[in-house]
């Protein structure tokens, strides 16, 4: 999409300017990348875009939503990354991104050259395979993912609340089945375009909108529900009346594996479930699900603090404890 409307952007310039969007060398030659005249880039086209003469300009919000893929564009473009892991973190971004270039293209050149016919909706599931939601988190906590999610929370953060909110910057869909007996032909998403509301639909629907984010609204915490190793053995404790020691404790992570050692450059290869890596401070948390894990090997495999070194001295399958015997 960068290439996409970088070319639009070179059409646009070519019938209205000439070649006056190619870089020139202080002698007044065309600047040579690889034996082709290099051309202006997006950010500049942008930029002189904006103080050309033509009636049509892009508004702050779409020129964010642009500046906003530059950034993601030059910090993935040298680098392998899971589609999949960024989908969930850019949906609203990329449907405005594709819907402003359908609207640039049929301003400047008409609507003979819109792509409607070539965009499909984009179909998002929540009930992801359990594997799937495996690989994906394992993606979010790499390093790469983790900086471009800076990236991302920081851009965001940043914008005015006018232009986060427009949907030039990023579409933000409310999905309401419909239940009434339609036409069998029609089509099963329909988009409603807000302008063209009653104000009683208008108010009907930020109600609507309103009881939604009350049910789904998150608080901006981080490691929520996670837990240090002295957390872990303390409600082991409480749950079993029996003290284990940090010892116990690294010899059950280590003989099941769900974490590597403390000097192994693969910090993050863990066994989400039970562990994570905390990048900020260097060090593992652990999940309630790891107590519960802990707590059936004591009640129901006979672990206890006395024996627990010599049962972990050979790695341990999970599998042969996750059920009672």
């Amino acid at each position: 999409m960068i290439i996409a409307w970088t070319k639009l952007f070179h059409a646009f310039f070519q019938a209205t300017i000439g070649e006056r969007y190619f870089y020139k060398e202080k002698n007044g030659r065309y600047k040579i990348i690889e034996g082709e005249r290099k051309a202006w880039e997006l950010k500049e086209c942008i930029k002189n875009f904006q103080k050309g003469t033509q009636k049509q300009k892009l508004t702050e919000a779409v020129i964010a939503n642009l500046n906003f893929f530059i950034g993601i564009r030059n910090k993935i473009e040298h680098r392998y990354w899971n589609s999949s892991a960024l989908d969930i973190l850019l949906f609203g971004e990329c449907q405005a991104l594709l819907y402003n270039y359908e609207n640039t293209v049929m301003a400047l050149f008409g609507d003979d050259y819109s792509i409607n016919t070539c965009l499909a909706y984009a179909l998002q599931f929540s009930h992801l395979r359990a594997n799937e939601q495996l690989v994906a988190q394992k993606d979010l906590l790499s390093k790469d993912m983790q900086d471009i999610k800076k990236y991302i929370d920081k851009y965001r953060t940043d914008l005015s609340q006018e232009i986060y909110d427009s949907q030039e910057y990023s579409i933000k869909l409310l999905q309401i089945p419909k239940v009434s007996n339609t036409n069998r032909s029609d089509l099963s998403v329909e988009f409603v375009n807000w302008n063209s509301l009653s104000d009683e639909d208008k108010n009907n629907y930020q109600k609507v909108s309103a009881i939604i984010k009350d049910k789904i609204i998150k608080q901006p915490v981080s490691n929520a529900n996670m837990l240090k190793p002295g957390d872990v053995i303390n409600m082991v404790r409480e749950k079993t009346g029996e003290t284990l020691s940090l010892y116990n404790h690294t010899d059950l992570w280590k003989a099941f594996g769900i974490r590597p050692g403390t000097n192994s450059e693969s910090k993050f290869e863990t066994i989400t479930k039970y562990c994570i890596y905390d990048e900020p401070h260097n060090d593992y948390l652990y999940t309630t699900e790891w107590v519960e894990f802990i707590v059936r090997l004591i009640t129901d495999y006979g672990f206890k603090k006395e024996n627990i070194h010599n049962k972990c001295k050979e790695n341990l399958k999970m599998e042969d404890y996750n059920k009672k015997e």
